[in-house]
């Protein structure tokens, strides 16, 4: 059994990624008060483990259940990844400060929680892995990431002040780069396989 999990752990830090979604945190929120920023990586973790435990519990069912082929949501999360990974790339900011705080916190969260956390690929490895390896395992590792994630945020400023901000923005355009990548492949792969 821990063999099994140490496996799976491994496997879901690789597929969530919880690194390229702490650089795209830092850069979403760096205009927001300190609270704000709390509130949006909860949210954010919140919302992932949503989806997480619902894909463990009921993934082929919900897929069925909205006829909805786990392609399309590789399509779908490839082109928000691809937008996303432009903005990163540029520079641009990642939110509208025109826009008010309260939508700013929800569309991050919901941002870094899919496609960022929990992704196509994600969903994908949860339902294959609650299939190879069963619930519990699969569970154990989706919440040591999903946990592993939450203080990577809940730190983030701290993180950030320790880093420093050149590196972090250095990074936030390789990554940015990587995101866009990712963005296309998912796109690409979905597409031939549609097809």
């Amino acid at each position: 059994m821990l063999e099994h999990l140490i496996q799976l752990v491994v496997l879901f830090v690789v597929i969530f990624d919880p690194m390229a979604s702490f650089v795209v945190f830092i850069a979403a929120t760096k205009s927001m008060t300190e609270a704000d920023r709390r509130r949006t990586a909860l949210l954010a973790i919140l919302s992932a483990a949503l989806i997480s435990y619902a894909v463990l519990l009921f993934g082929q069912q919900l897929l069925v259940l909205f006829s909805i082929n786990i392609l399309y949501f590789k399509v779908a999360g490839g082109m928000i990844l691809s937008i996303l990974g432009v903005e990163m790339t540029l520079g641009y900011p990642l939110t509208n400060v025109d826009v008010t705080k309260e939508s700013s916190v929800h569309g991050i969260a919901a941002i870094i929680a899919t496609p960022l956390l929990t992704g196509p690929a994600a969903i994908t490895a949860i339902i294959i892995s609650v299939r190879e390896y069963g619930f519990i395992d699969t569970g154990l590792a989706v919440t040591i990431v999903l946990v592993f994630s939450a203080v990577l945020f809940l730190l983030s400023t701290r993180i950030n002040r320790v880093v420093g901000k050149a590196p972090i923005q250095i990074l936030s355009t390789i990554l940015g780069l990587i995101t866009l990548a990712w963005g296309v492949k998912f796109i690409v792969e979905g597409l031939i396989s549609l097809w």
